[in-house]
């Protein structure tokens, strides 16, 4: 009689599993950083940033999450150019509903009775509460310039097919990065302490030149990140 083994059984068993098979797709990739990256860049943009002063008491007014949301904007060109707008808007969806599960979490986070032994609730109910308001200017904010991103590369495309990407790219910017900073500075100015209409007015102006200067700077890098998406993407059809 022939024994069988723990080994034979659990290769028997994985024999008999059945898996659903991972697509080939760059899309889920590309979603699954796209969408963390409002959660992330609200968290750090509850800190206001100062830098100078450069000229007499001129500052550079920003916030703490400057760095990373051009990010989102140079990969919501990369779905819209590859995928189009359908696919894009379905990934701004999910960005958007990641930020309101996060939102939600801090907040009940907070509401909850603290432990005896933690001391730092009041610390946390004002940055807890900080985030929130500044959450709620970036979905609204996110939402308009994220869409209008969106559409923008997708309507420039529709009539200069593969040509002229530089187009797509500097026009979705321009637009989308004006209506997404005008949007959020106006909520969430109050968050991080501006309340002058100078400091709003650099706040806002500084904020919009320096997306759209990073994202120009950047465009070398979107340039090769949607060829290679287009060249290994099984189901990308170029334009006629």
């Amino acid at each position: 009689m022939v024994g069988v083994t723990a080994t034979d059984r659990t290769d028997t068993t994985a024999q008999q599993a059945t898996f659903a098979q991972v697509g080939k797709s760059f899309y889920p990739t590309i979603v699954a950083i796209f969408a963390p990256l409002l959660l992330i860049s609200n968290i750090c943009a509850t800190k206001g940033i100062a830098f100078g002063p450069v000229v007499g008491n001129w500052s550079i007014l920003t916030d703490g999450g400057f760095f990373l949301f051009p990010l989102a904007y140079v990969l919501g060109d990369v779905l819209s150019e590859v995928y189009g707008f359908k696919a894009t808007r379905r990934a701004i969806y999910i960005g958007f509903g990641l930020a309101v599960l996060g939102g939600f979490s801090f907040w009940l986070a907070m509401v909850l009775p603290a432990a005896d032994f933690y001391q730092n609730q009041s610390s946390f109910e004002t940055v807890i509460r900080a985030f929130l308001q500044v959450l709620l200017a970036s979905l609204a904010g996110y939402m308009v310039g994220q869409t209008l991103n969106a559409l923008v590369v997708v309507r420039i495309k529709a009539r200069t097919k593969e040509k002229h990407l530089w187009a797509r790219l500097v026009g979705s910017t321009v637009v989308g990065e004006f209506a997404d900073t005008l949007v959020f500075c106006a909520i969430a100015a109050g968050a991080i302490g501006i309340s002058t209409a100078n400091d709003f007015i650099t706040y806002v102006a500084l904020g919009f030149v320096y997306k759209s200067l990073l994202e120009v700077a950047l465009m070398p890098i979107t340039y090769r990140v949607i060829a290679y998406v287009k060249k290994h993407e099984p189901t990308y059809q170029a334009a006629g």
